[in-house]
């Protein structure tokens, strides 16, 4: 089992950055492939960026470039570094845990935070 806690989210400007943490308990933690997925009012949660235990990568086409995925085992903590925000980018982020190789699919990640709410004002 693996309990995972989101922080770090805010309101910013349009422009700004703000930096996410998910802290998972677990001493497996380092197996895990985890990421990022978001989701706003209305529409399908998403997936915005995730990494495996090698610390290999993927992003989603929209954040590619502006958002940066990282982990730190020792810690037990997966971050994302998100600059040159949009308010296209305003919603809940949820971090999520998977036994798996990394995907892109909510069905690949077991495990799931409850999130926390990131808004870009323009």
């Amino acid at each position: 089992q693996v309990q995972l806690v989101e922080s770090g989210g805010g309101l910013v400007q349009a422009g700004g950055s703000l930096r996410l943490s998910c802290a998972a308990s677990g001493r497996t933690f380092s197996w895990y492939a985890m990421a990022w997925f978001r989701q706003s009012p209305g529409t399908e949660r998403e997936f915005v960026a995730g990494i495996n235990w090698s610390d290999g990568t993927k992003y989603a086409d929209s954040v590619m470039g502006r958002f940066t995925i990282s982990r730190d085992n020792s810690k037990n903590t997966v971050y994302l570094q998100m600059n040159s925000l949009k308010p296209e980018d305003t919603a809940v982020y949820y971090c999520a845990a998977g036994g798996g190789p990394l995907g892109y699919s909510r069905t690949e990640y077991a495990y799931w935070g409850r999130g926390t709410q990131v808004t870009v004002s323009s």
